[in-house]
C-alpha cells in the first residue's frame, strides 16, 4: 500500500495529527529515495492506559505509508526512572507490555508482521553501547541531562544519578536501532533536542523527531502509566472507569487541562473514525477477552503483584507513605474573596479573567468559565468563595491562581452560580467544614494526589441551599456558606 503512494502523500500521512516535527526537510528527502525507518519506545513501568491508542493509531499511519517500524520495550529505562519497575520484575513487565501492545494493534487492524519488536536490554548491555554511554557522559552536562528529562523522568527532591543517564540512553537508541526517526509524545521534546545536539559529537547522524500531542490525565497533568489516579487502564472494569471519571479534574471553562475532554478528542474520536467496524466497543471487548485467558491473567498478576497490606512500616510507626495520607477537608485552603475587577479572557469567549482580593498583599488572578452563567456586572464587587491552594494552572495562556467555587445543576440547560459567604464577611476569612476547624491546609495540593477531587465527590448543596461536605456545613466565623437557588446541586 505504501509503495503506491507518492512521496508527498506519504509525507502527509506520516505527519498528520502530529503536534510537531523536527527535521521535515530531511524527512522529505528520505521519502524521495526510500522508505522511512522509525521507532517508538515505551518504558515498561505501570500498566498501559487508554491514551496509548494515540501512538498506536499513528503507528498504523506509518505502516500505511510504507515505513519500517520498530517498537522498543525500554526495560532498562523503566528501571533507571526512579526504579518505577523493580529489577526482578523487568522481564515480566516486558512480557506484559508486549502482549498488551500487540493486542491493541490487532484490535485496530494493524498487521504485526510488518513490525519489529525489540527489548532494550538485548543491546543496551553490550560492550559497544556501554562505551558510548561513557563517551556521552563525558560530554553532556548535569544541567543538560536534568533539563532533558524534566518532563519524562520522575522528579524528586533528591534525584538519583540513574535519572540523569535516562535521556542519554534514549538518544543512543536512535543509533543502535539504525533508524531515521524517533516518534514520541511532545513531552519527549527536550530529550529529542538533546539527541540532536550530542549524537553528532559522537560521529552519529542527527535524526528526525516526530511528536504527537499528549492526552492530559484525569488529575490535570499528563496521563501516566506509573500514576494510578491519572489514567484509565486498558483493562479497567466498567465500575472502576466510572469511579475514576467521577473523581476527574473537570473545571468549568478549563479546556486545556481537561483530561476527560482530551480523552474524547484524542482517543475516542480518532478510534471511531479509524476502526473499520465503526465500533469502538469492539476494541475494548477484544482486549478484555484476550486478557481473560488463563496464561495472560497469570502474567498480569506476576508482573503487577498486589502491594503488601503492611506497606508503610511496622505497627506503631507513625510514619505514613504518601498514599496513606488522610484525605480530609482541613487540607483545603478555602477563603472568602472579593472580586475587584472582571473582564473577558482575551483568547477565550467562555472565560472571565478576574482579579480577586483574598486577604493577601496583592489580589490573585483567577480564570473562570462563568461567561454563560453570569454577567460581568453580577460578578463585579461580589463576595465569593475560593479554593486557594490548588497548583496554578494556565488557562488559554493565563495562569489561574485559585478556583472560584460554584454550585451547579447538571441538567439542560446547565445552571451555575457562585457560592455566597455570610453577610459581613471580609476577603481572607477562612472557610472550613464543621468538625475540621483546627487542621492546617496544605501549602499546595499536588495534582497527582487528587486531594480536592476526592473530597469534591461529597461536596453538595442541601435543599435549604446550604453548602456541605458529608452533611457537615461549610462555615466561616460569621456563619454558613450558601448559594442562592440551586437546591440539591453539586459544588465545583
Amino acid at each position: 500500500m505504501g509503495d503506491q503512494r507518492s512521496p508527498d502523500e506519504k509525507f502527509q500521512l506520516i505527519t498528520r495529527n502530529l503536534q510537531e516535527v523536527l527535521g521535515e526537510e530531511r524527512l522529505k528527502e528520505i521519502l524521495k529515495e526510500r522508505e522511512l525507518k522509525v521507532y517508538w519506545g515505551t518504558a515498561t513501568t505501570g500498566k498501559p492506559h487508554v491514551a496509548y491508542f494515540v501512538p498506536m493509531s499513528k503507528i498504523a499511519d506509518f505502516l500505511k505509508a510504507g515505513c519500517e517500524v520498530t517498537i522498543l520495550f525500554a526495560d532498562l529505562h523503566a528501571y533507571l526512572d526512579n526504579m518505577k519497575a523493580p529489577w526482578e520484575l523487568l522481564e515480566l513487565r516486558v512480557q506484559y507490555y508486549e502482549q498488551i501492545i500487540k493486542a491493541m494493534l490487532e484490535s485496530i487492524g494493524v498487521p504485526l508482521d510488518k513490525l519489529r519488536f525489540v527489548k532494550g536490554t538485548d543491546y543496551q548491555l553490550s560492550r559497544e553501547y556501554t562505551l558510548d554511554v561513557y563517551r556521552l557522559s563525558s560530554m553532556v552536562t548535569e544541567h543538560d541531562a536534568k533539563k532533558a528529562g524534566a518532563e519524562v523522568v520522575k522528579q524528586v527532591e533528591h534525584p538519583l544519578l540513574s535519572g540523569l543517564l535516562y535521556p542519554g540512553l534514549q538518544a543512543l537508541d536512535e543509533e543502535y536501532l539504525k533508524v531515521d526517526a524517533q516518534f514520541g509524545g511532545v513531552d519527549q521534546r527536550k530529550i529529542f533536542t538533546l539527541a540532536e545536539k550530542y549524537l553528532p559529537s559522537l560521529g552519529y547522524t542527527k535524526r528526525i523527531h516526530m511528536m504527537n500531542p499528549m492526552v492530559p490525565g484525569l488529575t490535570g497533568g499528563k496521563m501516566s502509566s506509573s500514576e494510578e489516579e491519572s489514567k484509565i487502564d486498558l483493562l479497567d472494569k466498567n465500575q472502576e472507569v466510572k469511579k475514576k471519571l467521577k473523581k476527574a479534574f473537570c473545571e468549568p471553562g478549563n479546556v486545556e487541562n481537561n483530561g476527560v475532554m482530551s480523552f474524547v478528542k484524542h482517543v475516542l474520536f480518532p478510534l471511531h473514525s479509524e476502526i473499520q467496524s465503526g465500533e469502538v466497543t469492539n476494541t475494548y471487548i477484544y482486549l478484555m477477552k484476550k486478557f481473560e485467558m488463563p496464561a495472560l491473567k497469570k502474567l498480569t498478576a506476576s508482573a503487577y503483584p498486589e502491594p503488601s497490606k503492611n506497606k508503610g512500616g511496622a505497627k506503631g510507626n507513625p510514619k505514613q507513605t504518601a498514599d496513606e495520607e488522610e484525605v480530609i477537608p482541613s487540607r483545603l485552603d478555602i477563603r472568602v474573596g472579593k472580586v475587584i475587577s472582571v473582564e473577558k479572557h482575551p483568547d477565550a469567549d467562555s472565560l472571565y479573567l478576574e482579579k480577586i482580593d483574598v486577604g493577601e498583599e496583592q489580589p490573585r488572578t483567577v480564570v473562570s468559565g462563568l461567561v454563560a452563567y453570569l454577567s460581568q456586572e453580577q460578578l463585579q464587587d461580589r463576595l465569593v468563595v475560593l479554593l486557594c491552594n490548588l497548583k496554578p494552572q494556565k488557562m488559554r495562556g493565563i495562569e489561574s491562581q485559585a478556583m472560584l467555587l460554584c454550585a451547579s445543576i447538571e441538567e439542560e440547560p446547565r445552571k451555575v452560580e457562585p457560592l455566597d459567604p455570610p453577610e459581613g464577611s471580609a476577603p481572607g476569612d477562612r472557610v472550613y467544614v464543621e468538625g475540621y476547624e483546627s487542621g492546617k491546609p496544605d501549602d499546595e495540593l499536588k495534582p497527582k494526589k487528587t486531594v480536592f477531587e476526592k473530597l469534591q465527590v461529597d461536596l453538595k448543596i442541601t435543599d435549604e441551599c446550604f453548602a456541605q461536605w458529608k452533611e457537615q456545613n461549610l462555615m466561616t466565623k460569621l456563619g454558613q456558606i450558601t448559594c442562592k437557588t440551586l437546591k440539591g446541586g453539586n459544588i465545583c
